[in-house]
């Protein structure tokens, strides 16, 4: 029988075939969307904030959304990451207002109220009155208007934040088998940002979770990865979930530029594509084992790139149910070679906005959300590699993608 959202939240059903099927509503729906801010972006969930690196020195200050909230990480000490809303607890002025910044304490522009880098309030003008007239209640105790403060932790060159005392330590959220994944490419060592990239997806934030939880799309749809055997069915490949189903990650060694007997359905295939720059690809092998690519979907907020020699960070920000803005961090160990820094630079013009691979992704996904919005009670089919939820030794499959959604109808209650 077909699942129904409890009272007050949706009158929509779910399919009977729960966990291969999935309702277009649920990338359209106001009242989800809003129910999702709640549960997901303001629950018990790490949120990706940005790079430790990118906080040099005590006072530099980046803002950010985290959901639909403005959000200030700062360095509020020498070994102190905060990260705190960009919102006076006064009148509730957005007082950051540009991307990055630099200051001893944080200023309200309205009412001048000022906090030190960590959130705390420390002065009110006026406070006492002026001339024994005015002035705040006598009980008014600035300990109780601070900036609301998340909870943060560091990891491995990586700020993440929370908005939810009952989140689990980040590593716990991971799970040990992610952890592994994770610690991979974020071991430690010091990071250091090359560039930013930044665009709009008219489409739905889980969309892009989706996505990148997707190899079953890979070589179909991105002729780049089809045609120079970056991302393809015919290579070894593995898909892998966590217990929970929520993160996701894509593995798999490249190939060549060739066709197979196994490429037969893949229509994209260029055999006589040429690169102008053959630098694009020049990869050198640098992780532990044969793997060359490890895409990282963490729930609900980013995607940890690693494609041969890309390091990059892709960040949701959600929109509303019909657009989510993309910020793509793109970034090197602090001890790269000046040679490894051009090739990582390079190869970042694969992604991006304008990226030979990521382009197709952000006009797919808006022609996704197309569709779905014109007939939001018919239904998605989710059955390549069968209906199971488990990690798999190919990626021919939507099992990571299956995971994705039976975690969201345990956490949304559907």
């Amino acid at each position: 029988m077909p699942v129904r959202p409890p009272e007050g939240a949706n009158s929509r059903a779910w399919p009977a075939d729960v966990d291969a099927a999935v309702p277009y509503w649920v990338y359209t729906d106001p009242a989800i969307y809003a129910e999702e801010l709640q549960k997901i972006w303001y629950g018990p969930h790490w949120l990706y904030v940005g790079l430790e690196c990118e906080l040099a020195e005590v006072g530099d200050w980046k803002t950010t959304t985290l959901g639909e909230k403005p959000c200030v990480m700062v360095r509020s000490g020498e070994d102190e990451i905060s990260v705190v809303e960009n919102r006076c607890a006064h009148k509730g002025v957005k007082f950051c207002q540009t991307r990055t910044g630099h200051s001893k304490e944080l200023i309200c522009p309205y009412h001048q109220w000022s906090y030190a880098l960590n959130g705390d309030l420390q002065g009110v003008p006026f406070r006492r009155g002026v001339k024994r007239q005015g002035g705040m209640p006598s009980d008014f105790d600035p300990r109780d208007h601070s900036l609301n403060k998340l909870r943060v932790e560091v990891v491995n060159g990586v700020v993440w934040a929370t908005f939810s005392d009952e989140t689990p330590p980040f590593r716990e959220y991971l799970g040990e088998k992610f952890w592994k994944h994770y610690t991979r490419v974020y071991d430690g060592r010091k990071l250091e940002v090359l560039g930013y990239n930044r665009q709009h997806i008219p489409s739905n934030w889980k969309q892009m979770q989706e996505n990148i939880k997707d190899p079953y799309h890979a070589g179909l749809l991105h002729v780049f990865f089809a045609t120079f055997g970056l991302f393809r069915a015919d290579q070894k490949s593995a898909v892998d979930i966590d217990d929970e189903g929520r993160h996701g990650i894509l593995i798999s060694r490249k190939g060549e530029q060739e066709k197979t007997e196994a490429m037969a359905d893949i229509r994209n295939f260029q055999g006589d594509l040429v690169l102008e720059d053959p630098r694009v690809m020049d990869v050198v092998q640098e992780f532990p084992g044969e793997e060359t690519v490890g895409m990282i979907t963490i729930f609900p907020s980013v995607i940890l790139q690693q494609q041969v020699n890309s390091l990059t960070t892709r960040q949701i920000v959600p929109k509303g149910p019909n657009g989510f803005d993309f910020h793509w961090t793109h970034w090197c160990y602090a001890d790269d070679t000046p040679e490894m820094r051009l090739r990582r630079t390079r190869q970042a013009n694969l992604f991006g906005p304008a990226g030979f691979v990521s382009a197709d992704d952000g006009e797919v996904l808006e022609m996704t959300q197309q569709g779905a919005a014109g007939s939001p009670d018919a239904n998605m089919i989710l059955q390549m590699g069968g209906r199971e939820i488990a990690p798999t030794d190919h990626q021919v499959t939507e099992t990571a993608v299956r995971g994705m959604w039976r975690y969201w109808r345990k956490v949304m209650g559907l």
